[in-house]
């Protein structure tokens, strides 16, 4: 799906994008509340950002320590020569350690994050990469932190 360029976009807009980043499930009114609109204008402002492409979804963020998964990383991967990176991408993003996946312009080809139950998890997701999905070569480091202190 191609995004519109809205040309009347504002600074309401804009605010209502941030808002809805924030918590994506604020009621009409609490959102419009917040932009000094009524919640009618904001739900029809909010309509109109996604038949422009805008908004294209609102999902559930999970929290992977959660389930048990302290354990969070990003990992490089370059492709062995002649492997699909379409299929790599498919196939990586059903792991399930596996929560996003980029694929970059430049080296390495792939950044994924993942979220493991420990050590003995990551190995065995890495050696999946490369024995299975034809990586090369991986780059693995540690997330200590995500987000402000």
């Amino acid at each position: 799906m191609l995004t519109e360029i809205i040309p009347a976009m504002d600074p309401i807009d804009g605010e209502i994008l941030r808002l809805l980043r924030e918590d994506g499930r604020l009621s009409w009114r609490d959102l419009g509340a917040a932009v000094g609109l009524s919640a009618n204008a904001a739900a029809d402002r909010v309509r109109r950002l996604r038949r422009a492409g805008v908004i294209t979804g609102f999902a559930a963020l999970v929290d992977p320590a959660a389930g048990g998964r302290r354990l969070e990383a990003l990992v490089g991967v370059t492709l062995a020569p002649g492997t699909d990176s379409d299929d790599f991408a498919v196939a990586a993003d059903r792991l399930e350690p596996v929560t996003e996946v980029l694929h970059l312009a430049g080296a390495p080809d792939y950044q994924l994050r993942v979220a493991c139950h420990d050590t003995a998890e990551l190995d065995v997701l890495l050696r999946t990469l490369r024995l299975r999905l034809g990586a090369a070569d991986t780059e693995t480091k540690i997330v200590l932190r995500s987000g402000p202190p």
